[in-house]
């Protein structure tokens, strides 16, 4: 005998088992369930962020107008697997008005036209965007105190060449040391050098070279970088530290990259001191792209050339060997190779000390 009530029992309560009548539990949060479309948001302003700290974000609006004012900011939630950095270019909506305690909120990032990134060690791919929209990048390197160091410098060339930044050095401390020995590894390359006293910087030369532009300030702790970028924009007010006596290595003293505006027009972006740069991201053609001339030679290297001194069949050191690349064309081999020693893996340890001796 089944234990089920007969279909027409008055006396079942559930009613027939029928689906149709099953209540739904309401919402605990007594809220709606959260949609995937997303508003478009054509109210939104152009920002530009000029600072990042701990989760905010420091933006400019109204850049170069009456109005123009700073504004606090946070990003959206559905931008929070998304890197935002000095340098970008946002949308935001909210109270942009930039009266204390107000805050907007970032919902779009535009196409960036250029990124300087770095990684953790030449291993890891994983890449950290340090600056977005830079076209130059000013590598501050002392002749003494602390002592160059060319194989960091040759990492700085390498992320400005990958992310088609323009290179600029230049040399603090000269009336230390004579910086020319350490520039003659750097013959070979198309690099601009603006030398550096310190008690004499060159503001005026550099003023006329950073106007109008967007320029990345990088350099090892305790070179004068900040001290620089102080001397450039008078109320920026970056710290300044000195150089360790016993270990001969500068104290990090700026801890945020800033993005300051140069009183001859454009502008400054200050970064922390790094005793490492890592190019684990790099793409390595993107370097012989940089060497125009050396670029269009290659062009006949067999595939996966390396262009190093010991691959069969180089184009470009056959050429330069047969004297047809000109004077300086062994000069700019040799500043590509070394370049290119400090990141393919078939180079070794040892490839790359044989090209740094």
């Amino acid at each position: 005998m089944s234990w089920l009530p007969p279909d027409d029992d008055p006396d079942d309560p559930y009613g027939q088992f029928d689906e149709s009548q099953v209540r739904s539990r309401p919402n605990p949060k007594a809220n709606r369930p959260r949609s995937k479309q997303r508003p478009a948001h054509d109210d939104a302003v152009v920002g530009r962020v000029v600072t990042v700290d701990r989760g905010r974000y420091l933006c400019l609006v109204d850049e170069d107008a009456p109005a123009e004012r700073s504004v606090i900011t946070t990003r959206a939630r559905e931008l929070r697997s998304t890197a935002i950095v000095t340098g970008d270019r946002v949308d935001l909506v909210g109270d942009t008005s930039g009266a204390e305690g107000s805050l907007a909120r970032i919902v779009r990032v535009h196409e960036r036209r250029t990124l300087l990134r770095r990684s953790a060690d030449d291993t890891d791919a994983v890449e950290r965007i340090i600056v977005a929209n830079a076209d130059q990048l000013m590598i501050v390197v002392a002749a003494a105190n602390p002592e160059p160091r060319p194989r960091l410098l040759d990492r700085y060339l390498v992320a400005a060449f990958d992310a088609g930044i323009e290179p600029l050095l230049v040399m603090t401390k000269t009336d230390l040391a004579d910086p020319a020995p350490f520039l003659a590894q750097f013959r070979g390359l198309d690099l601009r050098v603006v030398e550096s006293r310190s008690d004499d910087p060159p503001i005026a030369a550099l003023m006329a070279l950073l106007a109008d532009r967007t320029t990345v300030a990088v350099g090892h702790s305790g070179v004068g970088k900040s001290t620089l970028v102080n001397a450039l924009v008078p109320d920026a007010h970056r710290a300044t530290g000195v150089v360790n006596a016993v270990t001969g290595r500068g104290r990090h003293t700026s801890s945020s990259t800033v993005s300051l505006r140069l009183p001859g027009g454009g502008w400054i972006i200050d970064t922390p001191g790094v005793r490492s740069f890592g190019l684990g991201h790099v793409d390595t053609a993107n370097i012989l792209r940089a060497f125009g001339d050396l670029a269009v030679v290659g062009e006949r290297c067999p595939r996966g050339c390396t262009h190093l001194p010991d691959a069969p069949d180089c184009a470009i050191v056959e050429a330069v060997a047969a004297a047809e690349l000109g004077a300086h064309g062994a000069e700019r081999l040799d500043s590509l190779q070394r370049l290119l020693a400090t990141l393919l893996p078939g180079a070794g340890r040892a490839g790359a000390d044989t090209l740094n001796a």
